[in-house]
């Protein structure tokens, strides 16, 4: 069980690695919005220690993203569909195997699909 919470917190944390990356944001520039300490931010996005709901809801405005998103990656809310943000949309942005502009791609071309229905 500590295993899976153990992947879930790094998981987290490469989704808001990601998303910060996508969003053009140095690890300082995150640290300046948020009001957290850029080595405190380093480490959640390294899976070293779980972020606060508070912390979360910070990351989650500077990153123009919804906190439910944050919180469903975290695995504290449904990840069904949140607030306009899809898991689909959300599984793009955590995927390490893209890079940025990989990521990019996929969700203007997903967001095309889905603006088309």
């Amino acid at each position: 069980m500590a295993a899976d919470w153990d992947e879930q917190v790094q998981s987290l944390g490469a989704f808001i690695r990601n998303q910060r990356k996508l969003a053009q944001l140095s690890l300082r520039d995150l640290a300046e919005k948020t009001n957290v300490s850029n080595p405190y931010l380093s480490q959640i996005e390294r899976g070293l220690h779980e972020p606060s709901v508070r912390v979360l809801n910070a990351i989650a405005r500077a990153l123009n993203l919804s906190a439910e998103t944050l919180l469903a990656q975290a695995g504290l809310a449904s990840s069904k569909k949140v607030q306009g943000t899809s898991t689909t949309e959300a599984a793009i942005g955590a995927d390490p195997l893209l890079d940025a502009g990989q990521k990019d791609a996929l969700l203007a071309v997903y967001r095309s699909y889905i603006a088309g229905k």
